[in-house]
């Protein structure tokens, strides 16, 4: 039996730069940041006051504002990006058998505000006022669960939570959902609203975060040696995944094809990477194999690219361990210069950059890469400050999380 090939009909994204995928990929090769001043708490005790905070999302666009209002912001982010993604694919569910229809959506934190909100108030007014929608609104499964409701899914429908690499999580396991023939349609991604009082305390206590203040705009600096940290930010990706014969079978549009996924575990630290990469290597080989790729064929890799220096080192070592020499050749860029690091969500976006660059044929710059780090090899294209005009066929997107894990998607053009 031939393996059933996965293609990618829809996309959908919130972001601070950007509601859509088309004006985010075209915010991204303009070079333009979605870092500023915090505006919805009052971060000035905090010693990082600013992230990728969406100012003007409007869960009303998509949903009913009473159901809106039972979902954490972390779910209606997922809520919206999905609606974009299955407008997008053109998927007209009364059409289609539910059964074979699910959802596998990642987050590294789900409902914070939810959980910081009842907190308040259970302290202020005591157990009897804390809402009865707490649970159903700080859960993580609620973005997978109220996406399959407001669809009617009946297929698989579950959430992954593995930090940093949960939207790729989400992702590999949708995919392998229709290899697998289980499914012929998968909504998948990640969404993420941790841009909190209790979530930026907690970051910046652990001092991951840039602090720089006075310029939020240049905080995130991915590879490059004046780096200080990554930037917390928020909102969600979301692909609709299909069988190929069954998009194809419906005239669907076809964004890529999702060829293979891997992840492994460093093993080695809750939060830091092992030194010499080589668990992201791991990953990153296994994902080519799996997909019968070999590596001097990929020319894209979006780095997971948090701008702290033992990622960025890490991150680094390990493209060289499995390229070679093909490593001074191919592209490599962190988007999260521009936006920031979603955490759970990362994944998810930056594989929809990856589809849209092989749409493109463009690859997105490494925003604020003045001063290019030694360490991490100065013959790697980072593709500093500007977008490059660049047929890309293949194209990897790399997710790491604190816990260790790696995660590794590659996408083709069809």
């Amino acid at each position: 039996m031939s393996k059933r090939r996965v293609v990618i009909t829809g996309l959908g994204c919130v972001t601070a730069l950007a509601e859509s995928a088309s004006e985010l990929f075209a915010a991204l090769c303009d070079g333009k940041s979605g870092i500023s001043m915090i505006e919805s708490f009052d971060a000035s005790a905090y010693p990082v006051r600013f992230g990728g905070e969406i100012r003007t999302f409007d869960v009303t666009r998509y949903i009913d504002q009473r159901e809106g209002k039972r979902m954490d912001r972390f779910t209606q982010f997922a809520i919206a990006a999905a609606s974009q993604a299955v407008k997008d694919s053109g998927l007209d569910f009364s059409k289609e058998d539910l059964s074979r229809a699910g959802v596998v959506v990642g987050t590294g934190i789900g409902g914070i505000k939810e959980i910081e909100d009842q907190h308040l108030r259970l302290l202020a007014k005591g157990p009897s006022k804390v809402s009865p929608f707490c649970v159903p609104r700080l859960m993580a499964n609620a973005a997978s669960g109220n996406i399959a409701i407001q669809y009617g899914l009946r297929g698989p429908n579950y959430c992954v939570s593995s930090a940093c690499a949960s939207g790729n999580h989400a992702i590999g396991e949708a995919f392998f959902n229709i290899t697998t023939g289980r499914s012929d349609i998968m909504i998948t991604g990640g969404s993420e609203a941790a841009l909190t009082p209790v979530g930026l305390a907690s970051f910046c206590a652990a001092r991951s975060l840039s602090t720089r203040n006075d310029d939020p705009p240049a905080a995130s600096r991915p590879f490059d040696r004046d780096r200080d940290g990554f930037v917390l930010s928020e909102g969600a990706g979301v692909l609709v995944l299909e069988e190929e014969s069954h998009a194809k079978k419906r005239n669907a549009p076809i964004y890529g094809e999702l060829l293979g996924y891997s992840a492994t575990d460093d093993g080695y630290h809750i939060t830091a990477p092992l030194p010499d990469g080589n668990g992201a290597a791991s990953a990153m080989k296994l994902a080519l194999a799996g997909a019968g790729i070999e590596p001097e064929k990929v020319d894209y890799i979006n780095a997971h690219g948090t701008g702290t220096e033992l990622n960025d080192m890490a991150e680094s070592s390990a493209i060289k361990s499995v390229f070679g020499k093909h490593a001074y050749e191919l592209l490599v860029s962190s988007t999260k210069s521009c936006l920031g690091h979603l955490l759970g969500a990362s994944g998810a976006v930056e594989l929809i950059v990856c589809v849209k660059a092989i749409n493109e044929s463009t690859v997105p710059p490494t925003i604020n890469l003045e001063n290019p780090d030694p360490r991490c090899d100065l013959k790697m294209d980072f593709v500093p400050i500007e977008a490059r005009d660049a047929k890309v066929n293949i194209a990897l997107s790399n997710s790491f999380g604190f816990g260790g894990h790696n995660a590794c998607v590659v996408v083709g053009k069809v």
